[in-house]
């Protein structure tokens, strides 16, 4: 995230693309309101009508999968008009012709065929973006979560490179992280690619530094990602996992290969608060404790660092993750130092990663939350990023041509199905659904979808459905609804107890090729009513 929280309620205009906020973000759409009440604009680019459409100056409704499409065009407009911040370009950017060149061949009425969005909805998107300066925009999983979802991201950052919103007060790229602790985690090391303190394996500088700090050699090369090492599993070459605080039977793809994959693995643990349907498969559990019951620090989405403390003990044999995995790595047989508290932890980190060096849970402790980077120990952090310049010296525009989803519709599946979160429930639901009031608030699994298709396949609000994908099939409430475009549906990811109809025993597990990110977002499928 190059801006920060705070700085929302500030913004002249708010493009959100691929963000249910108010559902998947609520605290993050509390700052949006705020800006809206002081008169902001907004953009909202989503195949569905969401809270925010209702109350958005521009809803643009384009089809899952298209976000290239769409953001090239509007980059073409912003080019052909002169939209653009030539100075900064001049200054910051390099490969600012290659990108010309592709957004050249996106004319906003060609996109039209494509995105199913009226060419002049996307002038106007662009117009308005590209001459407002505190100008934000806001993504999520809608971006991420497809085969291409890196070049959505990569489109992005050129609109805002081009216009000129970057290192801008209000303004930036700015990614809403989906679990409060991902960016932490992603900070601290929990990437294939990376070491702690964000920095890469296959850089030899940064191995040294970790080499010399840990007295062991390190890998070379990157490691896989989840999807990857499920394929490693069903071919053999992968006869281990250790799956900590994620149930991914219920949160990853094509569960039914999934669960197929994690039978016949010689030996699974798991790590857990709650029993877990991933559990189910384990050979070993290690009792957790949960974020009450431990001290630490979280990361939240716009890079500030924030002490947790333990307010009540664990219960029975569970125990902070870091004492589980120091005891791990002393019967694995490296000489873990006699680490007293998670503070002793982060400063080995920190010592040896620059965006974190001035952090420590002590000046935590004395002066709250810290936004990295943080050079210095009298660094006061850094709320938006790139304002002098950018950090990697200029930024790379991209420039990238638009890959279709990997599975399109035909005849046997003619109906898009998209995922995503309602607001009671959370992540897989392992927690939430334990609560009353979120269970009542949405008991169910449901299926949303457009009274066209509804009426086409005879099916009425409330009837129960079968869903059938190349990979599997599930029956649940359908749910009729004008939020919905034609040909498109809708379900919830979440885990509502009844494993047999779990919406990832129809989606796709193919990934980004960057990242491993798989397509949740575009999945064939047809409705049949049941009976």
């Amino acid at each position: 995230m190059t801006n920060s929280i705070p700085e929302i309620e500030d913004c002249d205009l708010l493009f959100v693309i691929g963000s249910n906020t108010t559902e998947a973000h609520p605290v993050i759409a509390m700052a949006m309101k705020k800006a809206l009440h002081k008169g902001a604009k907004l953009i909202v680019a989503d195949p569905r009508a969401i809270w925010l459409t209702h109350h958005a100056d521009l809803h643009i409704q384009h089809r899952p999968g298209s976000d290239v499409w769409l953001v090239n065009a509007m980059m073409h407009v912003v080019l052909n008009e002169g939209l653009h911040d030539q100075a900064y370009i001049d200054a910051h950017c390099e490969n600012f012709e290659a990108l010309a060149a592709t957004v050249a061949d996106y004319a906003p009425e060609m996109a039209e065929a494509v995105t199913g969005v009226p060419a002049a909805q996307i002038r106007q998107a662009a117009r308005m973006y590209a001459t407002t300066k505190k100008a934000g925009i806001f993504y999520t999983l809608g971006i991420t979560e497809h085969t291409h979802g890196t070049d959505n991201v990569y489109c992005l950052a050129d609109l805002v490179a081009i216009t000129g919103h970057l290192g801008v007060r209000s303004a930036g790229l700015n990614p809403l992280r989906g679990q409060n602790n991902v960016q932490g985690a992603g900070d601290l090391g929990a990437h294939p690619d990376n070491l702690p303190g964000v920095q890469k394996v296959a850089d030899p500088v940064a191995r040294e530094r970790y080499e010399k700090l840990w007295g062991v050699p390190l890998p070379t090369k990157q490691g896989l990602t989840l999807t990857q090492m499920m394929t490693a599993v069903e071919h053999g070459a992968v006869h281990g996992l250790f799956v900590m605080g994620e149930d991914i039977v219920v949160s990853e793809p094509n569960a039914a290969q999934l669960e197929a994959a994690l039978n016949r693995i010689e030996f699974l643990v798991v790590q857990e608060i709650f029993p877990s349907e991933t559990m189910r498969f384990a050979h070993v559990v290690f009792p957790a404790g949960c974020f009450a019951e431990k001290d630490g620090t979280f990361t939240n989405t716009d890079r500030r660092v924030q002490r947790v403390r333990g307010a009540v003990q664990a219960p029975g044999q569970a125990r902070p993750d870091w004492q589980i995995l120091v005891d791990l790595m002393r019967a694995c047989g490296y000489p873990t130092p006699a680490y007293q508290n998670p503070g002793e932890i982060w400063a080995e980190m920190s010592a040896v990663s620059p965006r974190f060096v001035g952090i420590s849970h002590e000046r935590l402790d004395r002066d709250g939350g810290i936004q990295w980077p943080c050079p210095t120990p009298d660094h006061p952090g850094t709320p938006t990023l790139h304002v002098d310049r950018p950090m990697r010296g200029k930024v790379l525009l991209r420039g990238v041509a638009y890959r279709p989803p990997v599975e399109p519709t035909d005849d046997a599946y003619p109906l898009v199905l998209s995922t995503g979160r309602v607001l009671y429930h959370y992540n897989a639901a392992n927690q939430t659904t334990r609560e009353k009031g979120a269970a009542l608030k949405v008991p169910n699994n449901f299926l949303e979808m457009h009274r066209y298709d509804a009426k086409r396949l005879g099916v009425k609000d409330g009837e129960r459905v079968r869903v059938i994908s190349r990979r599997g099939a599930i029956e649940v409430a359908a749910m009729v609804s004008p939020r919905m475009k034609p040909g498109l549906v809708w379900m919830p990811l979440h885990n509502f107890g009844d494993t047999e109809n779990r919406v990832n025993l129809l989606t796709i597990d193919q990934g980004d090729p960057v990242t491993g990110t798989p397509e949740y977002k575009v999945c064939a499928v047809r409705v049949e009513r049941v009976g």
